[in-house]
């Protein structure tokens, strides 16, 4: 008896459990090419967006923009993100958020304790540097940032071609080879 064990198959799935193909951990929505360009970033944080539903559906779109996008402390403590302009959902109609309302960004105490501490220098600013979804929850990667000089970003460009020149060099060698 016990060798008829074997062909035994395995139990049928539950009715109406679909089979869900492999979903991405990570889905970025926006990234600030300016940011790096501009801005020396010091620090960077995660932080969680508090979010209307409306807001969420229109993030799933990426019909979201953030020209001058900042963050501030409050006296209260609490980390605002201003400028965010995130579209309305159209089928949202009365029910629907304001484009370009201050949220509120989901930090620790500790972690809001470590930026306003930073904060106290002089010339530094909260920028966000990514919008993205992870595991299905709205996330935004906040950078503490001093904003560069003509020099500096003249600087890095040479930096950086000089790096692309090193490495077609490299390739290029090794393609000879």
């Amino acid at each position: 008896m016990a060798g008829g064990l074997k062909n035994i198959a395995k139990p049928a799935p539950k009715p109406g459990a679909k089979a869900r193909p492999d979903k991405p951990e990570v889905v970025e929505i926006l990234y600030n090419r300016k940011l790096r360009h501009d801005f020396a970033v010091i620090d960077s944080w995660e932080c969680g967006l508090a979010l209307m539903g409306s807001e969420v559906k229109a993030l799933r779109t990426k019909d979201v923009q953030w020209s001058d996008s900042h963050a501030r402390i409050d006296h209260d403590g609490q980390v605002w993100l201003y400028n965010l302009h995130i579209g309305e959902w159209r089928y949202a109609a009365a029910y629907g958020h304001k484009p370009q309302r201050a949220r509120a960004l989901l930090l620790n105490r500790s972690e809001i304790d470590k930026i306003t501490g930073k904060l106290k220098g002089k010339g530094l600013t909260l920028i966000p540097e990514r919008l993205l979804f992870r595991r299905g929850w709205a996330k935004l990667v906040l950078c503490l940032c001093q904003h560069k000089d003509k020099e500096d970003q003249r600087a890095d460009l040479i930096k950086r071609a000089q790096q692309r020149d090193v490495a077609r060099e490299l390739s290029r060698r090794e393609k000879a080879r």
